[in-house]
């Protein structure tokens, strides 16, 4: 009953993804010469083609290789595609739902089902967590402090929500470390909130919410464990992410040469990607949509001059995005197949 439940919960986010999507395909699209778009995306180089594609695959399975390691860290020995699997499916279900909240909870079940335990694939998972948004708040804050100029420039009223995004990103950053170095200050704070929304009238049951509470305090605890026993793996780890998140940063100014284009330092190009990603990723709209073309859009008109600069989001978005969006989406499909497909298997064979 219960999965039949979390079945409809991602039916109806899936749909309100595809229907963001196509509004979001539309607006991007409207008043655009086709036949143009077309000549002009023909005209980019094959191997910047192949490179983007690379690139992109690479972004999603280093992830899958961080958790794999972190994973043999601990003693569970996993096979490297196993773990670039549960990446995939956690980019698919980061990408349909608000705020990327459904990734998380569908890689630990898939873990979990091909028996993982729920402990250590928690810890691990809220590792790579951890390790994504501190990476992206230290980007984030670097490129505030050492090109805001270059930023406000480029962003023009963006720019404020860049500030949105960073802020959020540095804010989780300091309570996920309050949650881990002090959970049970986090727990008695979130006690007295509820019994003050209670008194204003607020009809909020506080023993499933603190329930549920304790539930991720112990999955944190867990990663201050793995924190403290394995230092050298988490330096490792974020050494990793940093290189993976600059792989995805990178992919815009490969588009950039693949249609002949220069003028631009690369430096440039990935700073004002990487602001991108910083100012959209705490949103909560699937899979950041509509924001993240309309800030591409607002960026990169400098850059990508005249013509390029719809093709250069469709190449950038289409490949990094989208695609893997795809694949995600057969590889959850595939592992559902064969988990009916073996069921039906053990039926027949008990019947």
């Amino acid at each position: 009953m219960k999965r039949k439940s979390t079945d409809r919960k991602y039916g109806k986010e899936f749909f309100l993804f595809l229907a963001i999507m196509m509004l979001t395909f539309g607006v991007v699209l409207r008043g655009q010469n086709f036949s143009q778009l077309k000549s002009t995306l023909i005209r980019m180089k094959p191997v910047y083609v192949g490179a983007a594609l690379f690139l992109s695959v690479f972004f999603v399975a280093a992830e899958g290789c961080m958790i794999c390691f972190l994973l043999r860290s601990v003693g569970i020995i996993v096979h490297v595609r196993q773990c670039v699997g549960y990446s995939f499916a956690g980019f698919f279900f980061s990408g349909i739902t608000p705020s990327a909240s459904g990734g998380q909870p569908m890689q630990l079940y898939y873990m979990k089902r091909d028996g993982i335990p729920l402990p250590e694939g928690t810890a691990v998972l809220m590792a790579v967590a951890t390790a994504y948004k501190f990476v992206l708040a230290v980007v984030g804050m670097m490129i505030l402090l050492f090109w805001q100029k270059l930023l406000k420039e480029h962003l023009g009223g963006y720019f404020f929500w860049y500030i949105v995004g960073l802020s959020l990103n540095v804010l989780l950053v300091i309570l996920l470390l309050f949650v881990m170095l002090r959970p049970v200050l986090i727990r008695h704070l979130a006690e007295k909130i509820i019994v003050m929304a209670q008194k204003c009238g607020m009809k909020i049951p506080k023993e499933k919410w603190l329930e549920k509470l304790d539930g991720f305090l112990d999955g944190y605890r867990g990663t201050v464990l793995f924190f403290r026993d394995h230092k050298e793996k988490i330096l490792i780890l974020i050494v990793m992410t940093f290189v993976q998140r600059s792989s995805a940063f990178l992919l815009t100014f490969l588009v950039y040469l693949g249609f002949g284009l220069s003028g631009t330092a690369m430096y440039q190009i990935l700073l004002l990607q990487a602001a991108i990603y910083v100012a959209v990723d705490m949103l909560p709209v699937p899979g950041a949509q509509g924001i993240t073309e309309a800030m591409y859009g607002k960026v990169f008109l400098p850059v990508f001059s005249g013509q390029y600069l719809v093709p250069a989001m469709c190449v950038t978005r289409g490949v990094g995005f989208y695609l893997m969006l795809v694949i995600g989406a057969l590889w959850v499909l595939k592992i559902h197949y064969k988990k009916i497909g073996s069921g039906r298997k053990k039926a027949c064979t008990n019947a």
